[in-house]
């Protein structure tokens, strides 16, 4: 199995060191697992800071990999928050660097945090979708150094609503940002996240991937998300047979930003 969405110090709302998460992976029989530490430019709370120093990133990466060369391969890759005002900035970063794979995510709409509620002040729900899924897709319609769009439907995790709006309420976005992914070669994840978070689905939700899935989109991958090495590969095992169900053949890795693909009937 492949973990394609981990966090480990680098990233400022995680505290476990790579190798505490590369210890956790190899407990849990993981053949392969990728860092995906945040870059959220111009991020709105003054107090954290999502900027990576890329030196010490990889050298810490790469004396990972030469340690564990024999019993996991350990992937370098970036979870890379998009704002329409930062992109050329993130641009220049994955051009600069040798990255395996970069998640392309959105934490931030109108400069203002979706984790914090002002976000949602004096808009409803629908407002609130609308807004983050017209922003995702002026993103992706702007910038193509990413393989896959993280947490898809991540807004409906926050905002305090009691649930998250259904799939009818924002279809023609979602179907909009699918097509616009399959036709660059794009692809997304499946992240499990969302049943640690109790929404009792996936991001995107398992809806969503029938709807990816039936539009002919292919290049998917499994992240857990994970900030602590106990939540690496969470939920695996029922994601991997959710895809099957809906009809998936493969799931990806990614080496130097080219997919590689695996038959999920290996891995039930």
């Amino acid at each position: 199995m492949f973990d394609l969405h981990v966090h480990s110090s680098f990233s400022p709302d995680a505290s476990a060191t790579m190798e505490e998460a590369v210890i956790s992976a190899l407990d849990k029989g993981l053949k392969e697992l990728c860092f995906t530490d945040h870059i959220d430019y111009d991020y709105p709370d003054m107090d954290i800071h999502f900027n990576l120093k890329y030196d010490l990133y990889f050298d810490t990466i790469e004396k990972l990999q030469e340690k564990y060369k024999d019993k996991i391969l350990i992937r370098k890759g970036i979870e890379m928050g998009l704002q329409p005002h930062v992109l050329e900035k993130c641009r220049k970063d994955i051009e600069k660097h040798n990255f395996d794979f970069v998640i392309g995510s959105v934490h931030v709409v109108e400069k203002k945090d979706l984790y914090n509620s002002d976000y949602f002040d004096n808009r409803t729900q629908k407002e609130s979708y609308e807004l983050y899924f017209e922003e995702l897709h002026y993103m992706i319609s702007h910038y193509q150094e990413y393989n896959v769009l993280g947490h898809l439907d991540i807004i409906k995790r926050y905002g305090g609503f009691n649930t998250p709006l259904p799939l009818e309420e924002f279809k023609g976005h979602v179907i909009s940002i699918l097509k616009k992914i399959i036709a660059d070669g794009k692809g997304i994840e499946l992240n499990t996240s969302g049943f640690r978070y109790n929404l009792g689905d996936y991001h995107p939700s398992l809806d969503i991937l029938k709807i990816y899935y039936q539009l002919g989109g292919e290049i998917i991958t499994l992240g857990s998300d994970a900030h602590r090495p106990g939540d690496i590969a969470f939920a695996f095992d029922n994601a991997i047979r959710d895809l099957h169900d809906l009809g998936f053949k493969y799931i990806c890795s990614f080496d130097k930003m080219k997919p590689i693909f695996h038959k999920i009937i290996t891995l039930l």
